[in-house]
């Protein structure tokens, strides 16, 4: 499993880019805000990927930060939603927004994604409401962390090992509280497992 990438930006199409890694290009199926903040062609870019493999094809999508990957692999978890309909939902909202979507049941915001009719925002809002609801907004949850800092990284840490959102959101934040604004992502992992436990 390839986890990130770290090279040059080849080059960039409406709905992918390619990454050089030491003469190898990768092409990687993006959002359009991936896209968007990789940068201009020629520039040093790390991005985050998650590997689709099915009986007919082998394709690598790429992610801004950890937290829209995530969300990517949320969505793709719905049915109706394959990779092309998360990306455009994704390719419209960022990660923040859609979770502040999915945690006020507005189906209509997501709705507003190439692809997505009422139905199927619905369905998503419906879905995710448990998976995603606990780092929403609101209800006393903790407030989402800034996406691409060592907070964020160690959100989707804890989520990975199989913690709920709200339990990961509320222990980072706890960590982070603690060590402060220059903790690494390390030591915010370490120290939230430990609240975590608790």
């Amino acid at each position: 499993m390839i986890a990130h990438l770290k090279g040059r930006l080849a080059a960039t199409g409406a709905d992918h880019a390619v990454i050089d890694v030491n003469g190898v290009g990768y092409l990687v199926g993006a959002s359009a805000k991936t896209l968007e903040k990789l940068g201009m062609v020629g520039d040093a870019v790390t991005i985050h990927t998650e590997m689709l493999v099915a009986e007919d094809f082998i394709r690598l999508m790429g992610f801004a930060t950890a937290d829209e990957r995530d969300w990517f692999k949320l969505l793709t978890h719905v049915q109706g939603v394959g990779s092309k309909v998360a990306l455009a939902i994704l390719s419209i909202l960022t990660p923040d927004e859609l979770r502040t979507a999915v945690a006020r049941a507005d189906s209509a915001m997501i709705a507003r994604a190439n692809g997505v009719g009422p139905k199927l925002a619905q369905r998503i809002v419906n879905e995710l409401k448990d998976k995603a609801g606990g780092i929403a907004l609101g209800g006393g949850g903790a407030a989402p962390a800034p996406a691409g800092s060592a907070a964020a990284d160690a959100v989707s840490a804890l989520l990975n090992l199989g913690f709920k959102p709200a339990e990961a959101s509320t222990a980072v934040s706890a960590a982070n509280d603690e060590l402060g604004s220059g903790a690494t992502l390390d030591a915010l992992v370490r120290l939230a497992l430990r609240k975590a436990a608790k």
